[in-house]
């Protein structure tokens, strides 16, 4: 019976499941996340539980926008680590003066606006061979270095984009971007990337509506938390470590109609040729009609400061890019300029004044294996934000930056 017993036991051993290999420890990705909107006096609410938690864990800090704090020049600065000065992203419309009719608009993906001195950092890893994904975000699904066809505008020659990304569409929810985010980070080493983007607006969106005081707000501040949890908590169950980088492109103050200066009271329109209005007015003079331009504006006006562009205060860092109209008129922050006065009662929030104003201080908090926790930082100003981003994904350092690594030196455990 031993040839019987023998073949018994080969027959188990040939049915006995073979020991499964142990998953691939997963390296951490860096996913930076934009809350557009998110004031960083709104984490202070006591409705935002995962962010809170994240800061505790990690950083935080009171970050400070670029001038002027809009939404498409400070998300430009924010992966470039220039100034909207400096990278050309000056404004969220902007007009060709050579050409009136080109207009740059926040749906605008024409390479020419968007190449120029600054390079977005998803180009630059793209080129050293690391892998990107984009889950929208300004300039995104721009082709870095592209031109377009002049027979067929929807058609782009060259340029670089992120390995994966999708184009803006504000109907998506929230919570399918995270899917789909997850969805990237199920993927083979191969193909599965390592610096991640994501944007929600509905904060932003509610501050416009509401103001930033309204309870109507704080909603849109607790359900965005809300998703955030729900990446925290899809990321612990793939098992996959991340560094999160919470940032907002600025904050938001009160608007009312009755804070609103009708800039045809202070220069006749037939005269001026606005680009912009809103906390600012961005113009030109008609030609010939600059000295009665510039004589109406640079007068002294309650609320309101105009200036030349090359004459602006330095701590702006603004007023070179030839980008910008030749005449700018700031109001006191929650002040608001209009080519004509509003004629029934509005309120609501916006934001674009100085960025140093306490209203326009925007979010910042990191966490994830790579940040030493329970850290808050001095001020920072979100040009930094583009250099650390380099450290967590093994980027070399960029020189020529309006911004440095320097604020984060001392709670980086190691740069990867």
């Amino acid at each position: 019976m031993r040839w019987f017993t023998r073949f018994a036991v080969a027959l188990c051993l040939l049915f006995v499941p073979a020991a499964q290999a142990a998953p691939a420890q997963r390296t951490p990705v860096t996913i930076l996340i934009s809350i557009d909107g998110f004031r960083a006096d709104y984490l202070d609410r006591g409705v935002t539980p995962v962010l809170s938690k994240l800061a505790t864990t990690g950083i935080r800090a009171v970050m400070h926008p670029s001038f002027p704090s809009k939404t498409y020049p400070n998300h430009w600065t924010l992966v470039t680590g220039l100034t909207p000065d400096h990278h050309g992203i000056v404004a969220n419309r902007m007009e060709d003066m050579a050409n009136p009719k080109n207009i740059f608009t926040m749906s605008t993906d024409d390479p020419a606006w968007w190449n120029g001195r600054a390079t977005p950092i998803w180009v630059d890893a793209e080129q050293a061979g690391i892998r990107t994904a984009t889950m929208f975000w300004p300039g995104a699904n721009v082709a870095f270095g592209g031109t377009k066809d002049k027979d067929w505008p929807y058609e782009v020659h060259g340029g670089t984009r992120p390995s994966d990304f999708w184009h803006y569409y504000g109907d998506i929810p929230p919570e399918q971007r995270v899917r789909g985010i997850i969805d990237w980070l199920r993927r083979p080493l191969a193909t599965r990337p390592k610096l991640i983007t994501l944007y929600f607006q509905s904060v932003d969106d509610a501050g416009h509506q509401y103001g930033p005081d309204d309870a109507r707000t704080t909603a849109a501040v607790a359900a965005v938390d809300k998703v955030i949890g729900m990446l925290v908590a899809q990321l612990r169950a793939l098992g996959q470590p991340a560094n999160l980088v919470v940032v907002a492109d600025h904050g938001m103050a009160a608007t009312s109609s009755e804070r609103t200066i009708g800039m045809d009271t202070i220069v006749p329109k037939e005269l001026v040729h606005y680009v912009e209005t809103g906390p600012y007015a961005a113009l030109w003079a008609l030609p010939g009609k600059e000295a009665e331009v510039e004589k109406a504006l640079l007068a002294p006006h309650d609320h309101l400061q105009c200036w030349r562009k090359g004459e602006m205060p330095a701590r702006f860092g603004y007023g070179t890019n030839p980008r910008i109209p030749p005449y700018f008129c700031l109001a006191d922050v929650g002040w608001l300029t209009a080519e004509t006065a509003p004629k029934k009662p509005e309120t609501g929030g916006n934001h674009g004044w100085d960025q140093m104003a306490p209203e326009m201080a925007a979010l910042f908090v990191a966490s994830g294996p790579t940040f030493i926790g329970g850290k808050r930082l001095p001020d920072i100003s979100n040009v930094d934000v583009e250099p650390l981003l380099r450290d967590l994904i093994g980027l070399p350092a960029e020189p020529g930056l309006d911004g440095s690594d320097n604020p984060f030196k001392g709670v980086l455990k190691r740069a990867r």
